[in-house]
């Protein structure tokens, strides 16, 4: 016990019918780091019971409710930080930091509740009277998963001792840029709220909040200063989510494609309603549907979907100003997945560039001099916030199909490719925001959102993604069709058979269910709908009015998000504390590099992260090692059809917990396309391919890899040495060797003329003389006036101090713009 509780990793208390559990992380592992904090996944945890043995009144139906509870396996995709608040985007982080000192210093009158330190401001005063503020904003309990596991001792302990705990996917990926290291991140949260299994949870419960919902983020950051201060950082958000309308599928039928059923008519679009004013007070605006689901139908089955939430969208629509209405875009993918002369990625393309263009990306950093001297027309576009520290995103694409998985997917990473574009060209990386498919940059995102889309797929649907983006471009093996057969048995089977025992751990977990003596159990339930959808048990449910549906404090403050407004509800969520400049609790060189700890290289390298320059960019010397370039597919590190079984572990790795069953067997072990097939049954032979490549075992197959392992050597070292010097290259080497020889000579001349003594005693003089630059004793090197000034001036770039530029800066500047690009 003492050595469990000495991690001081709480994850919360549990309690079902006799006494509390204490529930602890024992084992962690680094997974990612965003300005100097580190992110941990969860690798083991413990549950302890509280009470002594001797006091101890057991129940026959506890050891069942601890078995269901431990269902959920808290070493599958759950990640915690103890210094970055995960719930919160990286926008709404830093915003935070930089709210006015003026306001900070009128909410510190909570410092005294905070702190056990009665003589604080006494050894401020003692030191100076210097102090830092330091701000800590309330997690967005929305995307937290142990909260209802904290919340017994959340008023009881010091708020340090609450770690939150978010689900979902984290994965990061360095891009080299000619030796610049820049760091790709992807977050995903995973709603708490209406949590569960793809069809046990379908569409919206009454509170407006829907099934699979995910908040997936994407951070790009320059590596090579780490602070968020001096740093360079930008992030784009978007959001995938069930439909949300009263609807649901009848699995009772055992069909893989269960008829959709509308549970409840809802005329003035109240589910949608409150929906949308969550994603208004988070995002901002605009709000933009973008819509997967099929339009075009033989027997109508998705089309009631589509035709539901058009009449949902036009009746909000005609209350709100025209500025902030939600755009609704309505795309059958499958129809054009299906179509030999349509390409299917080209038209996501310029979707994808008219929702980027509309709700802008979150940068740090004001626009740099190149993008205003040399000004491009899609920048100029741009929308969202400008402001002088950088720019802001105002609303937020919200991406869905049937099941938001393998189609949905596919879109977002398509978005997330052209704001990668633009947040590259924000931070001066490329010259144009634009980015192509067969670079190492795409492919290392490629690879990063395929983890990221199998992840959310295991934990909602039970298998990985069947259909990829390599499936959508055409490009994917044939051999993997009947892998994405087998991926559909799985889903099938899980679906049927273990999502029920899953979808009651989650609810248990959640606290959407609570054991109570006397009431009956988990198990005996019939169905979970009355414990989601609580006006049920309501005589008189409050209705919103049907024309002023949104909340008022939210559509004053559009198109900014009302949670980043700085106004007196907001200021309330905030704990403002005062440090010394000089503790150790907010020195972020201490808490990154750990000088007084001692280290092991197991854990300062645990975080082996993908590399464009080991694991993309061709080995061979001559070829462009830019990471923007377009290579061929038997050119890169990783080819496209090559080996890719380290993924694959990664990818095992990561499989969740309330969020992926046990396979029913190595025959049946995969995922059903019911929702990202795009086409119906029987035309999925022409698409359903997948990208995940499979190892052939043939002997001619081998004898190619053979071939292309064994290289050319002029492709290797740029000469074939069987091959005669030319007679240029002969003489330049042989004047080499004549300077080298006459150098000896008069060495050996002057050390003769040393040695000669008068009275005939014969001297040694050794080769090499050493005075005080030997083994033993170091004499220092001289640093000229001009070094020193170059090193100071680069430690103050690293504090955020620029120095200003000289005219000769700025004219050699100027020259080199002029005879570039004039």
């Amino acid at each position: 016990m003492k050595k469990l509780v000495g991690l001081g990793m709480l994850a919360g208390f549990v309690r079902f019918l006799e006494g509390y559990y204490i529930v602890l992380i024992t084992k962690r592992r680094k997974m990612a780091d965003i300005g100097g904090h580190a992110i941990y996944k969860i690798e083991d945890t413990n549950m302890i019971y509280i009470p002594n043995d001797s006091v101890r009144i057991t129940h026959p139906d506890e050891a069942r409710y601890l078995r269901i509870f431990q269902n959920v396996d808290l070493s599958s995709n759950f990640y915690f930080s103890y210094s970055y608040d995960l719930s919160h985007s990286l926008q709404y982080n830093l915003t935070v930091l930089r709210m006015p000192l003026e306001m900070l210093k009128s909410e510190t009158t909570q410092t005294r509740q905070e702190s056990f330190d009665i003589f604080e401001d006494e050894g401020l005063i003692t030191q100076g009277g210097s102090g830092v503020f330091g701000i800590c904003s309330e997690p967005y309990m929305k995307y937290v998963w142990n909260g209802e596991l904290l919340d017994i001792i959340k008023n009881a302990v010091h708020r340090d001792w609450l770690l939150y705990i978010i689900h979902g996917f984290c994965g990061q990926s360095k891009l080299l840029i000619y030796g610049r290291p820049v760091y790709v991140t992807l977050i995903a949260r995973r709603s708490s709220k209406f949590a569960g299994t793809r069809f046990l949870k379908r569409g919206a419960n009454c509170e407006g909040d829907v099934a699979n919902e995910v908040e997936t983020e994407q951070i790009l950051c320059d590596a090579s200063v780490m602070s968020f201060t001096a740093g360079s950082y930008s992030s784009y958000v978007q959001v995938r989510g069930s439909v949300p309308l009263y609807w649901s599928q009848d699995i009772s039928t055992m069909m893989p494609k269960p008829p959709i059923t509308l549970d409840q008519a809802d005329p003035f679009a109240h589910v949608a309603a409150l929906h949308f004013d969550q994603m208004l007070q988070r995002f901002g605006s605009p709000i933009i549907i973008l819509n997967l689901v099929k339009e075009r139908e033989k027997r109508k089955h998705e089309r009631i979907l589509s035709e539901e939430l058009v009449a949902a969208v036009m009746y909000l629509n005609q209350f709100l100003p025209p500025e902030h209405t939600i755009i609704y875009i309505p795309w059958d993918m499958a129809k054009y997945t299906k179509s030999k002369l349509c390409n299917v990625l080209d038209r996501l393309n310029v979707i994808a560039e008219s929702v980027v263009k509309k709700t802008g990306f979150f940068v740090n950093r004001p626009d740099s001099y190149c993008s205003t001297l040399r000004p491009d027309e899609k920048w100029n576009e741009l929308g969202g916030c400008v402001i002088p520290t950088g720019r802001l995103q105002t609303g937020v694409l919200r991406t869905n199909c049937v099941d938001c998985l393998d189609r949905t997917n596919t879109a977002q990473f398509m978005v997330g490719k052209c704001a990668l574009a633009y947040q590259l060209y924000s931070l001066g990386l490329i010259d144009k925001p634009n980015l192509q498919f067969d670079t190492d940059a795409v492919r290392l995102f490629e690879e990063l959102y395929e983890d990221h889309g199998d992840t959310l797929s295991l934990q909602y649907g039970g298998s990985q993604l069947v259909h990829r983006v390599k499936t959508y471009r055409k490009i994917a093996p044939w051999t993997q069709h009947s892998k994405d057969i087998m991926q559909t048995l799985s889903r099938y089977y899980s679906n049927a058979f273990s999502d029920a025992d899953r979808q009651d751990s989650i609810n248990l977990f959640l606290g959407v269910f609570h054991p109570t003596e006397g009431k009956p159990h988990l198990w005996e339930l019939p169905t979970d709908f009355y414990l989601h959808h609580k006006n049920t048990m309501r005589l008189l449910p409050t209705r919103r009015s049907y024309t002023y549906w949104w909340t008022p404090e939210v559509i004053k403050h559009l198109p900014l998000p009302y949670d980043e407004v700085i106004c007196a509800a907001n200021l309330k969520k905030l704990i403002v504390k005062k440090f010394h400049k000089y503790e150790e609790e907010i020195d972020i060189h201490n808490e990154f590099f750990r000088p007084y700890e001692l280290s092991s290289f197991d854990d300062t390298f645990c975080l082996a992260m993908t590399s464009s320059a080991r694991d993309f960019m061709p080995k061979t010397v001559g070829i462009d090692p830019s990471p923007f370039t377009v290579r061929k597919p038997d050119e890169t590190g990783k080819s496209v059809l090559g080996n890719k079984s380290n993924r694959d572990e990664a990818v095992l790795q990561r499989k969740t917990a309330a969020s992926a069953p046990p396979p029913p067997s190595e025959e049946a072990a995969s995922s059903s396309s019911e929702d990202d097939s795009g086409t119906d049954r029987e035309e999925e032979g022409s698409v359903s391919q997948r990208s995940t490549p499979v190892k052939m075992a043939d002997s001619g197959d081998s004898a190619k890899v053979t071939e292309n392992v064994v290289q050319p050597m002029k492709e290797v070292y740029g000469i074939n040495l069987s091959d005669g010097l030319l007679e240029e290259d002969l003489s330049i080497y042989s004047r080499f060797v004549q300077l080298g020889q006459s150098q000896h000579r008069q060495d050996k001349s002057s050390q003769q003329l040393y040695s000669r003594c008068p009275d005939g005693v014969i001297k040694l003089t050794p080769i090499s003389a050493f005075s005080q630059d030997n083994i033993y004793e170091v004499q220092p090197p001289r640093v000229d006036r001009k070094s020193t000034e170059i090193f100071q001036a680069h430690i103050q770039a690293g504090q955020g101090i620029t120095q200003p530029l000289g005219k000769e800066d700025t004219s050699m500047y100027r020259e080199y713009i002029r005879n570039r690009y004039l």
